[in-house]
């Protein structure tokens, strides 16, 4: 038997007034999303002081969180490394040289209208530009969203301009978050990409079950069954505080449906940048059934550069990471550089 993590167990029990399961449906919890820095503060218990350093970052982008990924949160601190994930800082504001509103460059990639081809034999599809969360280190929280959006009509179109004959075998749904399409439409999409025969793997790159576990609905397991291609999950979790008892029942939920699921996690200063929760992280995830996939150093986006740890501490942290773990738990420490043909391992 596994035994359960004892530091995800007890942050969990220190967060806020998670013992009340939300009674909404899961679209009407996405509508009641927290949307201001001034109610997230508020919810928290949190100092009005913070609130003008919050609010040019907000304007830039804004705050986007559920209420389910709120509870998680300590009250009353101001370094809790979930709120750091959500809560926008001054030092949003200062421009620093070698960042960029398009760190990956994805215009010189983009194949089609919504659709982004950088590595051989995947293409990934925009699939919508909402999010349950707007994460403050995310890529693409400058990318022309409007330039990619297309009508359902259009997915057909785009689609029909992946090359066959081996040259695109796994499409990866991404955006925004591809589960925040509602159910009918989502099976729309991959009913669209069954009938594509060079098609093997669809990969769906996700924070929903982390945000939202209510998402993880029988319609939503219905509806990825029984596919005639092999359907990977990647999550997004950067601390074993996210993933509370609800996740892990959501992800449950998802294993029998899915041949893999696999997750992502940002390397963030403050957050997660210490060998022991990050080995408290990849703990957790395996008890979730979840395999920790990559380590990405951060993308350097405009907005995002006080979350950079530097290259500096990677080999020592990388180190003391493997000597808490086994290796099939130890993520692969990866960057992205632009025209590269696959994310570079950083051999730290």
């Amino acid at each position: 038997m596994i035994a359960r993590n004892p530091v995800a167990v007890e942050v969990c029990d220190a967060k806020l007034d998670a013992q009340s399961a939300p009674s909404l449906s899961w679209n009407q919890q996405i509508a009641d999303m927290i949307k201001s820095p001034q109610e997230l503060l508020s919810l928290l218990e949190l100092p009005e002081a913070l609130l003008q350093d919050a609010l040019p970052g907000h304007a830039q982008f804004p705050v986007r969180a559920t209420r389910d990924y709120v509870r998680r949160m300590k009250k009353g601190d101001p370094s809790d490394p979930l709120l750091l994930q959500v809560l926008p800082l001054h030092l949003e504001q200062q421009e620093m040289i070698g960042y960029s509103a398009d760190p990956l460059s994805e215009a010189d990639y983009t194949a089609s209208k919504g659709i982004l081809q950088k590595y051989h034999g995947r293409a990934l599809l925009i699939t919508t530009s909402a999010c349950a969360i707007h994460c403050r280190y995310c890529f693409r929280r400058h990318f022309p969203y409007s330039e990619h959006r297309q009508s359902r009509a259009q997915w057909k179109e785009a689609l029909a301009t992946l090359p066959g004959d081996g040259g695109v075998s796994e499409i990866i749904l991404s955006g925004g978050d591809p589960l925040m399409l509602n159910n009918p439409v989502l099976d729309e999409l991959l009913t669209l990409i069954a009938e594509l025969p060079q098609i093997s793997k669809v990969r769906l790159h996700t924070r929903l079950p982390i945000m939202l576990p209510d998402r993880i609905d029988q319609g939503l397991l219905d509806l990825l069954s029984n596919r005639p291609f092999k359907t990977i999950m990647v999550i997004h979790a950067n601390h074993g505080a996210e993933l509370d008892a609800s996740v892990e029942k959501a992800l449950a939920r998802l294993r029998p449906v899915v041949h893999m699921m696999l997750n992502q996690t940002v390397l963030l200063k403050g957050v997660n940048d210490d060998s022991s929760t990050l080995a408290a992280l990849s703990e957790r995830l395996f008890e979730c059934g979840v395999t920790p996939y990559y380590l990405h150093q951060l993308d350097k986006v405009q907005g995002a550069a006080h979350f950079d740890c530097g290259d500096e501490r990677l080999s020592s942290l990388m180190q003391a990471l493997r000597a808490k773990l086994p290796g099939y738990l130890v993520p692969r420490l990866v960057r992205e550089i632009p025209g590269a043909p696959s994310k570079t391992p950083i051999f730290a």
